[in-house]
């Protein structure tokens, strides 16, 4: 597969080491809105080509699946430019500004049959697999309840507080909580109450988010952009818990008994956890099919669908939008 980056900034550096260990991929293309930029990320990662219009690259034939890695604000531009040239693309979480951007580029993907996927890399790691497996093996009886975090001091980051660029806590960060609790509890959510500490420049500090499901379930969630927070997702059931290190690049399992018992739980070494969704993108176009098993349109939209729904609690509506 011709794997190519669509603007190549800091996660696209991530990336690019991801898939230099996949012999899987091929490192095919790079573009930037500057040359030299697009050049030096090619040579460094050792892409083929460098191009320096976004459409330029989506005119050459062989780019077969693009990873946009814009901020927010522009994923929705690209990924529908990607989609009109023919092109599989892998969308950067979070997937959109709002659900009506990820619905029409949706809708889009499957008119054109074409791979459409998020980039949400928990999802796809082996480690969502092993605790499902624990859950279902009753190792802690029952769940009722979860909580997880994540968050890191980032105000020093432009992108992150300019609403022109759809800044904020939630879509950069609170996405990864708010996916922990769908992917382990599966009932509709019957109510949702937030609560967020705005910058003085109008987006989110930091956010706390219930999540009350109609079959008696709760998360509790938490996201900071002021604090470094120790990103750690506990699920908790009558007969025990488990405590999972690092919400966003799992880094061990931990399962707790009703004694306080503890029983840890390795996850496969990884090159950095990128190459998971690479992967399931390449299976997923072997297969012929416009979205992938891990990350299916109909999770991305019902996230999409609760992150407006929260903003508008908030009052908060970005510019782009």
């Amino acid at each position: 597969m011709k794997f190519s980056i669509l603007a190549p900034g800091g996660i696209a550096h991530k990336m690019a080491e991801a898939v230099s260990g996949l012999k899987e991929v091929e490192r095919y293309a790079v573009a930037s809105r500057d040359l030299d930029r697009a050049r030096a990320f090619a040579h460094q990662w050792g892409f083929e080509k460098a191009y320096g219009s976004y459409e330029e690259m989506l005119l050459d034939p062989q780019v077969e699946l693009v990873y946009v890695a814009t901020p927010h604000s522009h994923h929705y531009k690209y990924a529908k430019m990607c989609l009109e040239h023919g092109k599989h693309v892998l969308v950067e979480k979070a997937f959109t500004v709002n659900a009506a951007q990820a619905k029409e580029l949706i809708e889009l993907s499957h008119e054109k049959g074409l791979l459409l996927a998020e980039a949400m890399w928990s999802r796809y790691m082996p480690s969502r697999k092993i605790i499902h497996d624990l859950l279902e093996s009753g190792i802690i009886g029952t769940p009722t309840s979860l909580s997880a975090n994540l968050g890191y001091v980032l105000s020093h980051v432009e992108r992150l507080q300019n609403p022109e660029m759809a800044g904020g806590a939630l879509l950069d960060l609170g996405v990864y909580p708010i996916n922990f609790a769908l992917m382990f509890f599966h009932g509709q959510i019957s109510k949702v109450t937030s609560t967020a500490v705005m910058s003085p420049r109008g987006i989110d500090w930091m956010n706390s988010i219930t999540l009350t499901f109609d079959d008696g379930k709760l998360a509790v969630l938490y996201s900071n952009m002021l604090a470094q927070m120790d990103c750690q997702g506990v699920i908790n059931g009558d007969k025990g818990r488990i405590e999972v290190q690092g919400i966003n690049n799992c880094e061990e399992i931990r399962v707790y008994d009703q004694n306080g018992k503890m029983t840890r739980y390795a996850v496969p070494e990884q090159i950095n956890g990128y190459e998971y969704e690479v992967l399931s993108c390449a299976k997923a176009m072997a297969e012929g099919k416009v979205e992938c098993d891990e990350m299916p349109h109909s999770e991305t939209l019902r996230i999409m669908e609760l992150l407006d729904a929260i903003r508008s609690d908030w009052g908060l509506k970005f510019p782009c939008e």
